[in-house]
């Protein structure tokens, strides 16, 4: 994957047929404290995308994906700001027992991704990354 300029990025993590979301914590500072979140984060160094989504869900959930586990890729730009790229992968949903949460927000669960699109405390460009994902399995 091209190595351009981008911030982040974050996985659309299925496991079954529920989501893994993070809650965030409310570190100062920090965008959306308290809301629901995807595993990923920022970019370190040269790192390509999809380096940086694999780096960040095994810090943050402990589970080490193969890079073709990544099914659908697509950046976000919103309006005049930085990009960031969302992935999406499927996983049996026993590797639930393999969950080691990294610490970073206040815990993880797993939802349907209809309640996550219909949450108020669901990140908005998320779900709206989410809807376009969902959009391209059902189209």
């Amino acid at each position: 994957m091209q190595q351009d300029a981008f911030t982040g990025a974050k996985l659309l993590l299925y496991v079954g047929a529920s989501l893994l979301v993070i809650r965030r914590d409310h570190t100062p500072g920090i965008p959306f404290p308290g809301f629901l979140d995807f595993p990923g984060g920022g970019r370190e160094g040269g790192e390509g995308p999809e380096d940086c989504v694999l780096r960040e869900t095994w810090e943050e959930v402990g589970l080490s994906l193969d890079p073709v586990q990544l099914v659908w890729r697509s950046p976000h730009e919103p309006g005049g700001g930085p990009r960031s790229w969302f992935f999406a992968a499927h996983l049996d949903d026993s590797v639930v027992q393999d969950v080691r949460f990294g610490g970073e927000g206040t815990g993880w669960s797993l939802m349907p991704p209809d309640e996550y699109l219909d949450r108020g405390d669901a990140i908005p460009h998320f779900q709206l990354m989410l809807r376009r994902y969902v959009a391209t399995r059902e189209g």
